[in-house]
């Protein structure tokens, strides 16, 4: 019994924030038989505990005096980046939401909530921070500086995205990258591979949104010979073809529930069968997942497997849209004029002040790949003359 106890894992800790001092006590008493449990009334509170030891989960009310639940959150990460957080609200919307699952919440319950269910929440939560933290332990040390040189930001959204692409890179953890169409998602991926110790191995993308079910499983598991008409020879899958490196997956919420079951079964075993095959090929591959839909409300609706949901999102990305960093808008068009002026053979050294104006204004809806889209056009309509784009110059 001795030998079983010292193997034990020690109890991960929690910090619960609530003020109401009833639902503290009957949390506590629920919690603390697994758990090393904190109680704060208030976020100040809340953060003075989490300057004094490590806090592993945080279960916080989403309405608080002072700062609020999402606000506590944010704070609690500067100081532990790790922490996983499930958020009580009594008045659910989308938007309160979906911004607790960006500032790093796992889940969050409705008030009044059944204790088991609570419960039930924080052990999910327990374990994917112990999945995290094993899976982006370090393979090796990547020597040099890491390599960004495809993503450009100086906002403080962008650097924190930078940080987690420097934790995550080099590790074997799969990534979801969450961001509106045009915002980067595939660089980011690029980067991560890129600064992994799987660099000098494939990167491949596959779009699953493009492409219809039976050609989508077509391309990932490849089939064998025969395996349906027209099929004359045997073809190998993108999993086959990242072994050793890193598959893309993009609009990873456009797949089937058939897919998703396959996809499951290769997070889980590394292992699939071909088209056709009965052959179990394994393969040595680091999944990254890009997605511009709410997994998360797609689950609620029963349309993506919640399994498949936790297992891809071991570390979650998300690339805030152009109008939420416009202060980024300057440095990004240095960068596409530098780049298409020089493809383009074209004179055009910056933008007038009118111009630059034009742009920040723009809430560019298509966000960077709009931006891009309308430098390069300006440069290649320029006047071969021309050393800058005028406000005149600029569609959108």
């Amino acid at each position: 019994m001795a030998k079983a106890s010292a193997q034990k894992r020690a109890p991960l800790t929690v910090l619960l924030v609530d003020d109401e001092a009833t639902h503290r006590r009957v949390l506590h008493l629920h919690l603390s038989k697994d758990y090393n449990v904190l109680a704060a009334e208030h976020g100040q509170r809340a953060l003075e505990l989490a300057e004094q030891q490590p806090i592993h989960l945080l279960i916080t009310d989403l309405i608080l005096p002072g700062m609020n639940g999402i606000e506590v959150l944010r704070e609690i990460r500067k100081r532990h980046p790790d922490v996983t957080a499930v958020v009580i609200t009594a008045h659910p919307t989308i938007q309160t939401a979906v911004q607790a699952m960006k500032d790093g919440a796992i889940d969050y319950i409705v008030k009044p909530f059944d204790l088991d269910e609570l419960k039930a929440k924080v052990d999910k939560a327990a374990e994917r921070y112990r999945l995290f933290l094993e899976e982006t332990k370090p393979v090796r040390t990547k020597p040099g500086r890491l390599d960004f040189s495809d993503i450009v930001g100086q906002s403080e959204a962008m650097q924190e995205v930078f940080r987690l692409i420097e934790r995550v890179a080099n590790s074997q953890a799969t990534v979801l990258i969450l961001g509106e169409s045009g915002t980067g998602k595939e660089m980011v991926a690029k980067a991560i591979h890129r600064n992994s110790h799987r660099a000098n191995q494939p990167f491949i993308a596959v779009s699953c949104g493009a492409l219809p079910e039976t050609l989508l499983e077509n391309e990932l598991f490849g089939h064998e010979k025969n395996a349906y008409t027209g099929a004359d020879t045997a073809q190998p899958g993108r999993f086959e073809l990242a072994d050793k490196g890193t598959l893309f997956l993009d609009e990873i919420g456009d797949i089937s529930p058939k897919i998703q079951v396959s996809l499951l079964r290769v997070l889980q075993e590394r292992a699939f069968e071909r088209l056709g095959g009965t052959k179990t090929i394994k393969v040595d591959v680091r999944l990254i997942a890009a997605t511009n839909r709410d997994l998360l409300q797609l689950v609620k609706e029963g349309k993506f497997r919640e399994d498949l949901y936790y297992r891809l999102k071991v570390v979650q990305i998300y690339i805030p849209p152009l109008r939420e960093r416009k202060e980024d808008i300057p440095l990004l068009v240095e960068h596409f004029v530098k780049r298409f002026a020089s493809e383009n053979e074209r004179n055009i050294r910056g933008v007038t002040p009118e111009a630059m104006d034009l742009l920040m204004q723009h809430d560019w809806p298509g966000n960077v790949r709009e931006l891009e889209n309308v430098i390069l056009r300006a440069i290649v309509l320029a006047d071969p003359e021309a050393e800058l784009i005028s406000a005149g110059m600029l569609q959108i």
